[in-house]
């Protein structure tokens, strides 16, 4: 069995050579027309050409490249009202000659839309209608059959990804940009959440710098953040986090005498709340800390709590 995995990856590689060989100029001027394109990127392919489009057609919407996929049975029932003038087409059909895309194409002609083909014979009827052709022709599918699309579904996943990233590239598409079109990802999370939005805020746990070991042990619980804080919202003095408890009972076993001055951290780590997320946790990486103050380090004031391990 895996001689025969090693069979279907090498046959696939050595089909996606192929392809890359036979690449000429027609790549770039299919970029260059979608660049300047004032629409959306329209993908349309049916069966397993289909499912290879709507992966392209997902990977161009979040690289931005406006684009959807578009059903050629469904579009020939009505939803072909969702095609702009201004709308380029990719025509997908290995063959060039799938009956469902062909129906589509004298409307296409007739709203005077851009037409790009991907297909693997460059004299079928989707390539001569096409005002580009993008050649995907292989040697050999993986299927030892011939009949199920392997390498060509390949080949036209491939070729749509370079696309994207041909495009990604000329638009100087950076990280904050993906992260637009994917708040949900960790990525987005990182570069459009601020501190402000995970940062805790209800019932800290404050105390005084008179306080007794066991009032700072009963706040602490109470606040379950592992920690309190010395003062109030308008000026910190310090915290005691439980690490810093713990450290002072080995030097000092007696509780009694055990001031939280004495207990302290009196330098602690303070972030703005606009801050976005990855600063944060870079801050607190850097520091080897689970907690930082979310407020003014100059003024010493505090709007909230944030902790890497809560989120």
């Amino acid at each position: 069995m895996k001689d025969i995995a090693k069979r279907v990856f090498d046959t696939e590689i050595e089909s996606l050579r192929f392809v890359a060989d036979s690449l000429d100029d027609e790549f770039n001027k299919v970029v260059e027309a979608i660049l300047k394109t004032t629409g959306k990127l329209i993908v349309i392919g049916i069966g397993k050409s289909g499912i290879i489009g709507k992966k392209i057609a997902a990977t161009l919407a979040s690289t931005g490249t406006p684009s959807f996929f578009l059903h050629p049975g469904e579009a020939f029932h009505g939803d072909l009202g969702m095609v702009g003038t201004d709308d380029m087409i990719i025509l997908i059909s290995y063959s060039g000659e799938t009956d469902e895309v062909l129906k589509l194409i004298p409307f296409l002609e007739w709203n005077k839309n851009i037409i790009i083909g991907i297909t693997g014979n460059p004299n079928s009827t989707v390539a001569k209608n096409s005002h580009y052709h993008l050649n995907i022709n292989i040697k050999q599918e993986a299927c030892p059959l011939a009949l199920a699309p392997t390498s060509s579904t390949t080949a036209a996943l491939v070729m749509g990804d370079a696309l994207a990233v041909a495009l990604m590239e000329s638009r100087q598409f950076q990280h904050e940009d993906f992260a637009r079109f994917h708040p949900g990802g960790s990525l987005g999370r990182k570069l459009l959440i601020r501190v402000k939005d995970l940062m805790r805020t209800d019932n800290l746990p404050f105390i005084n710098e008179d306080a007794t070991f066991t009032e700072l042990l009963l706040r602490m619980s109470e606040g379950r953040l592992g920690m309190v804080i010395v003062g109030d919202t308008t000026h910190v003095k310090g915290i005691v986090t439980d690490g810093d408890l713990r450290r002072a009972l080995v030097r000092t076993p007696d509780t009694t005498m055990l001031t939280v001055p004495d207990m302290m951290t009196k330098t602690p780590v303070f972030i703005e709340e606009e801050e976005f997320i990855n600063q944060a946790e870079v801050l607190m990486l850097d520091k080897r800390i689970t907690t930082v103050l979310v407020g003014s380090a100059d003024k010493r004031s505090i709007s909230g709590i944030y902790q890497i391990y809560n989120q």
